[in-house]
């Protein structure tokens, strides 16, 4: 497999992966970058398949007969088997209604039937069904093209597999994410209450002091009228 250089992922659409790699594979024609290997899928368990775990993975594989006179397809690797899922999507282009491709949708069973064990190992199974229009002036049709397309159709398929993630990692994130949001509400709240807090004690102190200032005014007008009774009184009592 061809490493891309620095700062590139492939990350392909269903349609890119159908038209762009999976026809020119099947028509031999020259593919945009040799990243995708050729493998056989079931002489791997998907924790052994080559590359990066924590990343998708997409590989050329073929399509094997689970019995040599049958048409069911071989999906049973060392531990386990794909199953499929839900039902197969249709891919085509854009401005045209007919479907050129499927992309079937599988899981990984751990063990044998009817006790196997789900896992979180999900396959994309990208299949073609039509070449559609194959004349092409970039690339003509070669012998291998013209003649064995029907058998090239049925031979290839394209598959993107990857692992789950599981929903207590989900769950830790969004944990993570929650209590982060958390502190951030609390400081929000810490702040506004010590600023409310400082408002309210400006406004008692001050209060306050008006309100003493007029006691302090009623109390030396007080004193002063006392004094002038005092004065007034004594003198009556001198004369």
């Amino acid at each position: 497999m061809m490493k891309l250089p620095p700062g590139f992922r492939f990350q392909p659409t269903d349609e890119e992966l159908v038209f762009e790699y999976l026809k020119r594979k099947v028509l031999s024609w020259p593919l945009p970058a040799s990243i995708i290997p050729v493998i056989n899928l079931c002489n791997y368990d998907p924790w052994d398949l080559p590359g990066d775990k924590e990343q998708e993975r997409y590989f050329f594989s073929h399509r094997e007969a689970k019995y040599r006179n049958g048409n069911r397809i071989n999906r049973a690797t060392a531990s386990g088997y794909w199953k499929a899922t839900g039902l197969d999507r249709q891919i085509g282009p854009s401005h045209k209604n007919t479907a050129l491709g499927m992309k079937k949708t599988l899981v990984f069973y751990r063990g044998k039937a009817p006790h196997a064990s789900r896992t979180d190992w999900i396959m994309h199974e990208y299949r073609l069904v039509s070449v559609g229009d194959v004349a092409s002036n970039s690339f003509p049709q070669t012998k291998n093209s013209a003649q064995n397309s029907c058998d090239e159709i049925e031979k290839w398929v394209l598959c993107r597999i990857y692992l789950k993630k599981r929903n207590s990692e989900i769950d830790e994130n969004c944990e993570d994410e929650r209590v982060e949001n958390a502190a951030v509400t609390y400081d929000q709240r810490r702040f506004f209450y010590f600023t409310r807090r400082d408002e309210i004690v400006f406004d008692s102190v001050s209060s306050s002091s008006s309100s003493s200032s007029s006691s302090g005014i009623t109390e030396v007008s007080s004193n002063g009228e006392d004094l002038d009774e005092e004065s007034s009184s004594s003198s009556c009592n001198f004369f």
